[in-house]
């Protein structure tokens, strides 16, 4: 009895220790990915696969890569493509996705099944459709047909580019500057508010892709009233998506710049983008549309004249103490130009964050950061009156001397290189005076003993 309880005893024992050299053997194992289900151009595994004219299936990333790159042959055979046209190959899709699901152990996650992407002939459909509802103005149909065009576009960045290389911008902003001009015929924008900002949505994912027929719809003197509109009294999305359209039509279209500073309205509606952030991004696209104002156009004497009578010196100088590398460029470039004018700089000299906070960004930021700080207190130095230094005495006292010395040493641009010179000579003549102590201090000075 004894002699058969030590028989199961090593039985068992021996079947543990054979399980055990089992699971070792299945983890040294080493998985293969059968060849068939490779891309032959990256050599991984496919996920979408699409067959050739050719009759060779690659995965879709990597075969698209390959044509856009201006190829029409086939990688493997090298003959020529009768069409274009990738066929997906549901057959070898579904062979990968078994696959997967069978070897679920060493970790391989089954591929989701991939979407159909847009083809030029779908796209073409979905906007005769949507020229056909604006034109008509029915805002219901329009608004149906730009959702589901963004929904297209979000699905892969394939569909984005199928939708842009088909003309989807300009036929969207053909339709902003349609809808716009009914409103400002009838003087409101609340009739087609809705569809005005739909459509500026659809828009706002295609930039920085807007052809120029675009631009001339959207540059329009329609277009941009009712973008100052939307950007006084839309919505938090519809004001974003506004001051991004203007941003895009601005950039370097100095035109379009001087025809924006005369909308009534603009400047206060920018101010308060700034003022009252809705989101980072608004805020960056809000100082780069005041940039351009105060910097490019043919008015930007006004311009500056204006945005310093709304605080904006007093703004960018609060915004300045605390923030974030690219919005402190923008802000150093818009306080730049507005201290070109005599308003912008008394405002500048009348704020005790001045000195302090220029000096600050200097070698701290970016050599962009650098070159307006630079800039900026070259500016206001020259132009000091006071007898008592003023501006200078107070950057001495924060240690712009030695940093103007370094930044000279450690190079910078010619023009960088000649205002901190100057500056430094300015700085000069103040500097032996604060140096020097006057032995009457220590008059009435006592010995504690």
């Amino acid at each position: 009895m004894i002699s058969s309880w030590r028989k199961r005893r090593a039985g068992r024992k021996a079947a543990k220790q054979q399980q055990q050299h089992g699971e070792d053997d299945m983890g040294m194992m080493e998985l293969t990915t059968p060849n068939h289900f490779r891309c032959p151009i990256s050599l991984d595994l496919m996920k979408d696969p699409v067959t050739l004219s050719t009759g060779i299936t690659y995965d879709r990333e990597s075969i698209e890569t390959w044509m856009e790159a201006g190829n029409r042959t086939c990688p493997i055979t090298n003959q020529e493509l009768k069409s274009p046209e990738l066929i997906p190959n549901h057959t070898i899709r579904k062979m990968i996705q078994d696959w997967c699901v069978e070897n679920r152990s060493f970790g391989i996650e089954r591929i989701p099944t991939p979407r159909i992407p847009l083809s030029s002939v779908e796209v073409q459909e979905m906007l005769y459709k949507f020229r056909t509802a604006y034109r008509r103005e029915d805002e219901g149909a329009c608004r149906e047909l730009v959702a589901k065009m963004k929904s297209k576009g979000k699905e892969s960045d394939r569909n984005k580019r199928c939708l842009v290389a088909n003309g989807a911008a300009a036929v969207l902003s053909a339709a902003f500057e349609a809808f716009s001009s009914r409103s400002s015929a009838t003087a409101s924008f609340d009739k087609y508010v809705l569809v005005l900002e739909d459509i500026l949505a659809a828009l706002s994912w295609i930039f920085p892709q807007l052809d120029g027929e675009a631009k001339s719809y959207l540059g329009s003197a329609a277009s941009l009233n009712c973008l100052v509109w939307l950007l006084k009294s839309g919505d938090l999305s519809a004001r974003g998506n506004a001051v991004s359209t203007l941003r895009e039509l601005v950039s370097g279209d100095k035109r379009k710049v001087d025809a924006l500073a005369e909308i009534q309205g603009v400047k206060e509606a920018l101010v308060k983008l700034v003022r009252e952030p809705i989101c980072p991004t608004a805020t960056k696209t809000s100082l780069m549309v005041i940039y351009y104002m105060v910097s490019s156009s043919s008015s930007n004497e006004d311009s500056k004249l204006r945005f310093s009578e709304m605080g904006m010196v007093e703004l960018l100088l609060e915004l300045l103490v605390e923030s974030e590398k690219s919005v402190c460029e923008k802000a150093l470039g818009v306080l730049d130009s507005i201290c070109g004018c005599d308003q912008g700089r008394e405002k500048a000299y009348a704020d005790a964050l001045t000195v302090p906070v220029l000096v600050k960004k200097l070698l701290r930021v970016s050599d962009l950061a650098t070159e307006f700080s630079v800039s900026i207190l070259w500016k206001l130095g020259k132009n000091e009156k006071r007898e008592d230094g003023g501006v200078l005495v107070e950057a001495l006292q924060v240690g712009a001397f030695q940093k103007l010395l370094l930044l000279l040493q450690v190079g910078s641009s010619d023009r960088t290189k000649g205002k901190a010179t100057e500056l430094l000579k300015l700085l000069n003549i103040h500097r032996e005076r604060l140096e020097c102590i006057d032995s009457m201090d220590f008059k009435n000075l006592k010995r504690p003993f």
